[in-house]
């Protein structure tokens, strides 16, 4: 017992340490608590309205009959179509869309009309600007959806005027009947989908960055010594001494997140919100636990530490497996994205939250987490040499 209130002592006199550095230094106040509000405060007021609408569009109608302004009437109609601009030419449109005006525009050729009532199969054609991919894509989806349409509306007028019945031609133009229902994301909200990954993937890399950093500070300062004698000369008490502040402040922001996210903006959590600042916890000592894995890894390296943090933090978003399947990816990359914590805070996000399943689906993710952690026992032999005998290299 005496020696369990001693090594707690060491850790709150460590950590009361810690919290004095972070008064005296504005940049651990910033990493840990502006910058994290700000990201999330900035992401969910940019995408409050879910799904971009009313997209600046143009037409092209050389044709200029009843009918294209028919077909730009359906269009408009379109929520997220804005028919802004109306061009004579395509050159015209074409240079539009490479300034920047509009995203996309649909082309009417001259004599459509006559060939659409001496059924000749009129083609019409749209472009979009796919540089800007989520605009180009919405008004690629609209403009293919009018075009085809404007089709059917044609092929109705032909049957009626051949004597078919409504309910005939409808059987005729669309015999099968297709109904879409969207799962998990009903809305199509591209807040529900970019925020719980854009989000907690900056705190994950703020956490390496600020974990590797307030570590080397003690060899930039030469104070290394003076931390190993507070821990009694135990890595660990160390260690948990210096990081626990941070822990704190990072699950409460964490945490914050969560209640933002699913009860105020309400975003779909199948799980409960108490699952998700779990997870949320575990994924914060995961990222400080990959991050004094690092460090030690590179023999008390504190820049080189802190590029490899910023580097595995900025490929974690495109190897999460958001916003490309990770199962689509080449061999080694497939492998590698599971050594990227955020991966697996995907992971369980999806399974857990949206889909609704049990912590049993995710329990290899679990493991890796925890793994994670657990990763700083690796380097535990570095730590002890690094604090006796390692300088820092200026």
């Amino acid at each position: 017992m005496k020696y369990k209130s001693s090594t707690i002592r060491r850790i709150q006199s460590i950590s009361r340490r810690e919290i004095r550095t972070f008064s005296r230094r504005p940049l651990f106040l910033f990493c840990m608590i502006i910058a994290p509000l700000t990201c999330i405060f900035f992401f969910t007021s940019l995408m409050k309205a879910g799904l971009p609408t009313r997209l600046p569009a143009a037409v092209v109608d050389e044709d200029n009959t009843h009918i294209t302004r028919i077909m730009l009437r359906m269009m408009d109609s379109f929520e997220d179509v804005n028919l802004t601009h109306i061009y004579r030419s395509f050159g015209d449109a074409r240079q539009a869309m490479q300034r920047g005006e509009i995203y996309g525009f649909f082309y009417l050729p001259k004599g459509i009309t006559k060939e659409a009532e001496s059924s000749r199969k009129p083609r019409v054609s749209f472009y979009t600007n796919d540089a800007y991919y989520v605009p180009g894509n919405l008004l690629m989806k609209d403009m293919k959806t009018c075009s085809e349409l404007i089709g059917l509306a044609l092929v109705r007028a032909n049957l009626w005027a051949n004597g078919y019945t409504e309910h005939d031609a409808l059987g005729i133009i669309q015999p099968i009947v297709i109904e879409a229902h969207p799962m998990k994301n009903s809305f199509l909200d591209y807040s529900v989908y970019l925020n719980n990954m854009l989000v907690p993937g900056i705190i994950i890399l703020l956490i390496m960055l600020s974990t590797t950093y307030c570590i080397g500070m003690e060899w930039k300062n030469n104070r290394q010594k003076v931390w190993f004698w507070m821990a009694g000369e135990s890595v660990w008490v160390a260690l948990i001494g210096k990081l626990l502040p941070q822990t704190v402040v990072y699950s409460i922001i964490m945490i914050f997140m969560d209640v933002v996210f699913f009860r105020y903006l309400g975003y779909p959590c199948n799980c409960g919100i108490a699952m998700m600042m779990f997870i949320s916890v575990l994924t914060v000592l995961s990222s400080q636990g990959f991050g004094v894995f690092l460090f030690g890894l590179m023999a008390g390296e504190m820049r080189l530490a802190m590029c490899i943090c910023s580097l595995w933090g900025i490929l974690s978003f495109s190897l999460a497996g958001f916003t490309y399947p990770v199962t689509a990816m080449n061999p080694f990359l497939r492998a590698l994205a599971v050594w990227f914590p955020l991966r697996h805070y995907y992971l369980m996000y999806v399974d857990l939250a949206l889909d609704g399943y049990s912590i049993r689906y995710v329990l290899d993710s679990l493991c890796w987490m925890i793994g994670f952690c657990l990763l700083p026992f690796l380097t535990t032999s570095i730590y002890h040499k690094a604090f006796l005998k390692y300088e820092y290299l200026k």
